[in-house]
């Protein structure tokens, strides 16, 4: 039987838990608010990244690359494709060769006037979601000598610029190869009111 003193105490561990869990409630509340305006999300995102740029130039220290780097990741996911499609050619290629001679023939590969969407490996939700946790994180680690690792930082912009160069030319040369955008440039045609 519980006494009145055990009743608005409770296990330490219990409370914790309980309140971890207020907590994630609420953090989910507040993502789910702000799910459908894109364009003030990265607005604010911005933001946040603008007071980091500031922080590291007034500052003059934590030239944190690993942070660049990471969005660049971001940035990547965010362009490509969820199903490849030269993975999707080197399977439809190893099934040829490995089915029957006396099989009937596979149905055709191309699909050139068939309508297929762009569905990104990164939606745009969590790229924002990731991207802002990174440079909340980022500005953070501004806060603390721990962080301010001494570097010579010409090298490190180079690098970024470098790597960054190289796997968005790869990338481009991808969506040309496979004929994808992965952006909705223009205005989608709309049916019914002729207007």
């Amino acid at each position: 039987m519980m006494s009145d003193s055990d009743s608005g105490d409770g296990n330490p561990i219990q409370n914790v838990t309980a309140a971890y869990g207020r907590f994630q409630r609420q953090y989910q509340q507040i993502l789910d608010r702000w799910t459908p305006h894109m364009l003030n999300r990265w607005l604010a995102t911005g933001g946040i990244f603008c007071v980091f740029l500031l922080r590291v130039v007034f500052a003059q220290g934590w030239y944190i690359d690993a942070h660049a780097i990471y969005l660049l990741n971001l940035l990547l996911a965010f362009l490509q494709p969820k199903f490849d499609p030269s993975l999707q050619e080197d399977l439809l290629a190893d099934e040829i060769e490995g089915g029957d001679a006396g099989s009937a023939s596979p149905l055709p590969s191309q699909r050139d006037d068939e309508f297929r969407p762009f569905v990104r490996r990164l939606p745009e939700w969590q790229f924002w979601l990731s991207a802002t946790r990174a440079t909340v994180l980022a500005l953070f680690a501004t806060s603390s000598e721990v962080f301010d690792v001494p570097v010579y930082w010409p090298i490190l912009v180079v690098y970024f610029f470098v790597l960054f160069a190289l796997t968005m030319r790869r990338q481009i040369q991808h969506m040309i190869k496979y004929k994808y955008v992965p952006f909705d440039i223009g205005r989608k045609a709309r049916y019914g009111s002729g207007k």
